[in-house]
């Protein structure tokens, strides 16, 4: 117990007898500074006393499904920043391979007793993975937000970049160059977003009477090494240009095309999507679709801390439309 106050006390920079006082709800103590004990028992690990575990935390889950993939490390970025403006301690929870799960974590807050959570890309956007866990997140009344989710089934709000117009904007691009043999790199199949713009591209091909048969649509996991493999299908089959679902696709993309001996832009031109960090620095330079990480990150705040307030949120889907980059990774169809 001593040590614990000790802890604590230096942690918020108050003394020990104010920490005594918050854990065994006494009077006399700021509530700005009870709340301050309180995140800091729940950052250091200690179990809160009995009469404090009804009370939520300023804390508040982050989770993500890797790192590995720029595009999660700066939406984590913009979230923690916005969420400590409004007072809330960010708490990232990364999965790794072999790791602590996304139920599992999803438990490991829920005994925090955070005050709400963020979910960027999680199982929820996979059709065929358990959901369970957002079940459990329901049924206790936690205010929660998908990011990019394209789940209708799951009632918590939602901030998306909007699919279709991302899809339109790129195979726009790429016609206006010259490219009739289109190939596109989705993620898995049962990837919700990467659904969305599979029918969002069948529509356009029908509305533009481009041709885009099946033998022009690959599905790979979110890699490198998996979108070269998947786009090197692709280049067999003729196609010119290619539009991924993610940059790291579109990378993998580009070191498809140099190994079968074709110049980027030259012979094929590539498209990645999220503009992610350095790609910019990429050789070429990568032509991509920007989400809005700014906008869409602080609408998610926004939405979790009117839940957290008890204010009334609408659960409709919030679309931001993205911004075609154009780079020099795509050019003249040969």
């Amino acid at each position: 117990m001593a040590r614990r106050l000790a802890d604590v006390a230096k942690k918020v920079g108050v003394s020990e007898a104010t920490v005594s006082r918050v854990l065994n709800g006494k009077s006399g103590v700021a509530e700005a500074t009870r709340s301050r004990v309180l995140t800091a028992l729940d950052v250091l690990g200690y179990e809160r006393p009995t009469q404090l575990r009804g009370q939520r935390s300023r804390l508040v889950g982050l989770v993500l499904p890797e790192l590995a993939n720029p595009i999660f490390p700066a939406f984590a970025e913009v979230v923690g920043g916005a969420l400590a403006q409004q007072g809330f301690t960010p708490v990232l929870c990364t999965q790794t391979a072999g790791g602590v799960s996304e139920a599992e974590y999803v438990e490991l807050l829920l005994r925090q007793h955070v005050s709400g959570v963020v979910f960027f890309g999680g199982l929820y956007s996979q059709a065929d993975s358990p959901h369970e866990h957002y079940e459990r997140l329901a049924q206790r009344g936690l205010p929660t937000v998908l990011m990019n989710a394209a789940f209708e089934d799951l009632d918590f709000p939602q901030v998306s970049c909007d699919d279709a117009v991302a899809v339109e904007q790129a195979l726009g691009h790429l016609l206006s160059l010259g490219h009739q043999r289109i190939g596109l790199l989705l993620g898995p199949p049962d990837h919700m977003p990467s659904r969305r713009k599979r029918v969002a591209a069948h529509e356009f091909a029908t509305r533009t009477g481009l041709a885009l048969p099946d033998s022009h649509i690959e599905h790979a996991l979110f890699s490198l090494e998996s979108g070269q493999a998947a786009a090197a299908r692709l280049l067999q089959r003729g196609v010119t240009g290619i539009i991924c679902a993610s940059d790291p696709l579109a990378l993998g993309a580009v070191r498809a095309a140099r190994r079968r001996g074709l110049s980027v832009p030259g012979e094929v031109s590539v498209m990645g999507y999220d503009d992610s960090s350095f790609m910019t620095c990429t050789d070429p330079p990568l032509t991509t679709v920007r989400q809005p990480i700014e906008a869409m990150g602080r609408a998610a705040v926004d939405l979790l801390a009117g839940e957290i307030a008890g204010g009334q949120v609408s659960h409709d889907e919030l679309l931001f439309a993205p911004e075609l980059v154009v780079r020099s990774s795509t050019g003249p169809a040969a």
